[in-house]
């Protein structure tokens, strides 16, 4: 077993940062056993990358024996204390599909959440990842409703849905700011539909109905009729559920604008 040590090490030392001596002595000595011990102390004195590095060194050794399940939660662990949120992930997610029964599937499980969250980029960027941690921390809460950490989870999918729902609503005005105003009617109707809670409800009610307005002026004659009347509709509901709106005045010399021009267009039609 000591010689199957000493060659996996030799392999595993390219990329094994040995950065105290203890790691080094662990690695030299060629005792699996005891380089199993020396992460264990590296581990519970909080020096992550070194006991991860003697976990990875010895991971190959116990595959398939009772310590495999320690040896790997410990070293995903250490990954996690450590940051490298990234790695974590992978070794956590790893882990909870071949150790389900394991008594540290439960912290695996919450961790693997965490990585999730704490990679999970602001609205700005693209959202994959973001879904991905509202999977996890839905999975977990769903898994372990009695858990400690149900508040804490609780608080982080609120934060994550925000950034969806904010990611959603850029999305929508950066079709409002390039004036392409019919897809920006649309997208600010499925923000609405999908986030029936938003506290952006007024500003994309307001954005809509602005935009239906300048599609309706920039239409071509055919097509004003019919977009000054869904202007109106937009008008309406916006007044109805937002009747003390700083957007009010505004929304009222739009709709004036429209009446006029529906009104002008039944006199001249009347005329014919």
């Amino acid at each position: 077993m000591k010689r199957i040590f000493g060659y996996i090490v030799a392999v595993a030392i390219v990329v094994v940062v040995a950065s105290c001596s203890v790691v080094n002595q662990a690695i030299k000595s060629g005792d699996p056993q005891y380089a199993y011990e020396q992460a264990l102390m590296l581990y519970e004195n909080g020096k992550w990358s070194q006991a991860s590095d003697l976990f990875e060194a010895c991971r190959h050794i116990y595959m398939g024996s009772p310590r495999e399940d320690s040896l790997s939660y410990y070293n995903a662990h250490c990954k996690f204390k450590d940051r490298k949120y990234d790695e974590a992930s992978m070794l956590l997610d790893e882990y909870r599909r071949k150790f389900a029964r394991s008594p540290f599937i439960e912290n695996a499980e919450g961790m693997f959440a965490l990585c999730n969250f704490y990679m999970a980029p602001g609205p700005e960027r693209d959202q994959a990842v973001t879904t991905q941690a509202i999977i996890a921390i839905t999975e977990f809460m769903s898994r372990y409703p009695e858990s400690e950490q149900i508040p804490r989870f609780q608080e982080m999918l609120d934060d994550l849905t925000d950034r969806l729902e904010q990611k959603s609503y850029m999305n929508a005005y950066t079709y409002y700011k390039i004036g392409r105003y019919k897809s920006a009617i649309v997208a600010f109707k499925n923000v609405m539909k999908r986030y029936p809670e938003s506290k952006r409800t007024e500003e994309m009610m307001y954005y809509a109905t602005v935009s239906a307005y300048r599609l309706a002026e920039n239409s071509v004659a055919s097509k004003q009729v019919d977009r000054y009347l869904a202007m109106l509709d937009h008008y309406y509901s916006f007044i109805a559920e937002f009747p003390e709106s700083k957007h009010s005045k505004e929304m009222e010399r739009m709709a004036k604008d429209a009446r006029n021009f529906l009104d002008k267009n039944r006199s001249t039609e009347a005329t014919l």
